[in-house]
This record gives structure tokens, sequence and C-alpha cells, in this order.
């Protein structure tokens, strides 16, 4: 299960909880995609040809200020790169960074990437929100990236969606639909050998690019500048296949295989026909063989598929710590003070559903009685107090509501 810090003080980034309104409805044109509504974009668009959306967001601010940028880059909880194009020799780093450790804002040519902002404050999550009209188990997270004149990370392309907000100065981008995707090699980072852009734009504040997998961009900062990719996970189909597999064996498929197994545990691999042999370090073919038998006799159930799809896109990353209450209520005050202000998932936890079970964090659970109110909590995020009032009947819920509060996966209290 994903780690907890019970002796963690929320600090100035506290929780709220992001606005459903922000998410677009299906059907609903929005300015966030060019007055197309989700609906038109996704069939349009998604994972077909890049889209430039200008004033995607009229008026946007950057999430976090510079500083609040730098501050957190220099947290060990926290995933961030540092790029620089000094005299044309390309470097990388990872951090954290100390205030110390990043080049001054007057130093040209330079990248701070910070990986996960929606993680950990509330402002990048609320931005976040805004693009769930795409599933869940697809969205990934929101990187910031700071640059300074000239500043980038060259000419690439990524397997994945993404959107790239400007919220801060200007940036220019050059995209083109190569098919050339070979690399330069002895670089730190995985640059284009052969960039041919077909398109340029400066994107000011506001200003939305959406790039599908494999579009080849380059972006660089014309001065100071702040960009929001809001990127989706692709998983590879060599990731979810030893992914799938080890779940398989870490659930003991092995033993659905062997009908004869006893106490719990698979058969042993017997031989008792082995004849003695000349040359031991000759595989014997007959293994292979019986080998061969007891992996055809392995079988999955598309319930089994779905179960590894739900507990795999909820699992939180690996950085990822929850923050318990410092000082927890007990359920009594729990359920009063939720009746009051409803609960809100808090801005780490993953929360997927389908008709059978929901996945929390990384675990599958049953939905039955829960399906009557879990997935309104799972698509919003929020459940107001009139709603929660309508549930305080049922002790099992609020027990259960009451274990996830203490373990940091949701929280309390009026909206800031």
């Amino acid at each position: 299960m994903p780690k907890r810090s019970p002796d963690h003080v929320e600090d100035a980034r506290k929780q709220r909880a992001p606005s459903s309104a922000a998410r677009p409805t299906p059907d609903a044109p929005t300015s966030l995609l060019g007055g197309l509504s989700p609906a038109q974009f996704m069939k349009q668009y998604w994972q077909k040809k890049p889209l430039l959306i200008r004033q995607a967001i009229p008026g946007i601010e950057a999430p976090l200020s510079r500083d609040e940028l730098f501050a957190l880059a220099d947290s060990d909880d926290v995933e961030s790169r540092l790029i620089t194009h000094f005299r044309k020799r390309w470097s990388l780093e990872h951090g954290p960074f100390g205030a110390d450790e990043l080049p001054t804002p007057k130093t040209r040519q330079w990248t701070l990437l910070v990986q996960g902002a929606d993680l950990h404050d509330d402002r990048a999550r609320a931005l976040l929100e805004r693009f769930r009209f795409a599933p869940d188990a697809r969205l990934d997270d929101l990187m910031i990236s700071y640059a300074t004149d000239g500043g980038g990370v060259g000419p690439h392309f990524d397997s994945y969606d993404v959107f790239l907000l400007q919220v801060h100065g200007k940036r220019r981008w050059r995209i083109g639909a190569q098919r050339d995707l070979s690399l330069q090699e002895g670089m730190p980072l995985k640059i284009l050998a052969n960039f041919e852009p077909e398109e340029e734009w400066v994107l000011e504040p506001g200003d939305m690019l959406y790039l599908p997998p494999h579009i080849a961009h380059d972006g660089v900062a014309e001065g100071e500048c702040m960009t929001c990719s809001i990127g989706f996970r692709s998983p590879s189909t060599s990731e979810l296949t030893n992914q799938f597999l080890y779940w398989l064996a870490e659930r003991g498929a092995d033993d659905a295989a062997q009908p004869g197994a006893k106490g719990g545990k698979s058969a042993l691999y017997r031989d008792p026909d082995q004849p003695a042999v000349a040359h031991p370090a000759q595989l014997p073919p007959a293994l292979v063989e019986r080998v061969a038998a007891v992996l055809a006799k392995v079988r999955w159930s598309d319930g089994d598929v779905s179960s590894f799809v739900g507990s795999y896109l909820s699992e939180p990353k690996a950085n990822v710590v929850f923050d318990a209450p410092e000082k927890p209520l007990d359920e009594a005050r729990f359920v009063a003070r939720a009746a009051k202000s409803g609960i809100r998932l808090d801005r780490r936890t993953i929360l997927l559903y389908d008709a059978r079970s929901y996945y929390l964090n990384g675990e599958q659970y049953l939905l039955r009685e829960a399906r009557k109110w879990l997935p309104a909590l799972a698509d919003n995020r929020f459940l107001d107090g009139k709603r929660f009032v309508t549930l305080s009947h049922d002790s099992c819920v609020t027990a259960l509501l009451h274990e996830w509060y203490c373990a940091g996966w949701i929280r309390t209290g009026e909206l800031a």
C-alpha cells in the first residue's frame, strides 16, 4: 500500500476541493477546446492530429509562482529535473535542488521541470480537473516547466498525448509529423537527430497546444516563461504484459492451472522417468514439454483483466506519501464535520470503478452497497454535506469513510 506520513502538518498548500464545474461535460462546447465539445474533440483530434487553441483559458495565471516552484523542486518527494544548454552542450541533472543549486533567472537557456505538481498543490490539481473529459485511468499528471530565455529541452517526441498550456510568458513551438524518429547519439536527453518542423507558433498565456503521440516538437522560451504539460498514461504493450503476468503470479494464478494442488501450493515439477544422462548440461526435451504443458493450462477471464487494469492504473506513483491527520477526529466527530462540510478525495488519491468493483490507490474492493454513492465520489472527487447525511445512517459506510480519513485518502472541511 502507499506510504503514509502521520506526522506531517499541512503548510500553505492547504487542500481545497476542486470544482466539478471546471470539468466540461461531454457535449458542451468549451473554450478549453477552442469551442469544441469534449465529445467532438475526442472524435476529431484525440490520438489523431494536433490542435492549436488560442485563449483556451483566458486570464490564466501560473498555478505556482516561480519561487513556489523552486521551493517544490527542493523537496525530496518531488520529481524534478534541470536541463541546461550552455555553450551548445546539453546537460541533465535530477533533483532535489537547493536554492543555490539552480542558475539565476537572468541566466539564459535553462529549464526546470517539476513532475506531478498536482500531487503537491491544490491549484495545480484544480487545473488538472479541467482535463477529466478523458478517463482518469488515462490521465497522468501535470508537469510545470520553467524556462529562461532560449530555454527548452530540444526537439523530441512523446509516446503519450499531451496538452501544452502556456501560463506565463511566451514560448515558440515548432512541430512536425516526421517519420524519422532517430535520436542524436551520446546525449543525456532524447533529442531528434533530424528534426523537420512543418508548423510554428508563439503561445502566450492562455494559449494551448494539443499533441497526439509521436508528433515531433520543440518549444523554446522567448524570455522567462512557464508552461503546464498535462500528460496522459500510455503504457506499452510490454509493460502491460509484464505487469499482468506478475499480477497473475502474485495472486497464485498457477494454482488455478494445477487442479491437484493442495494446501494453496502448486504441485512440484516431477520427472520419475528421467533416465541417467551422459550430457548433464543438455536441456532435457521432456522437461521443456512438461513446462509447456503447465503454461498452456494458465487461464484468465475478462474479470481478471478488469481487476488487473483497475488495480494497476489506480496505483499511486512510488514517491507518493499520504498525510494522515495530525490529530484525527474520532468517528463521531468525523461524521458530524462531514455532515456539515462534506468529504473530498485527497489530491493524491486515485479512485476508479467498474460495474463490479472499485479500485482505491492500487487495491480492489467489491462495490456491493457502495455502488449507491461511490461512483459520485469518484467522478466528482467530492460529496457535499447533504449527500453525506444520507450515508451517515449506515454505520458500515461511516466506519469505512472514517478509515479512509485516518489513512489520509479523504479529507473533510469547509471549502477555502
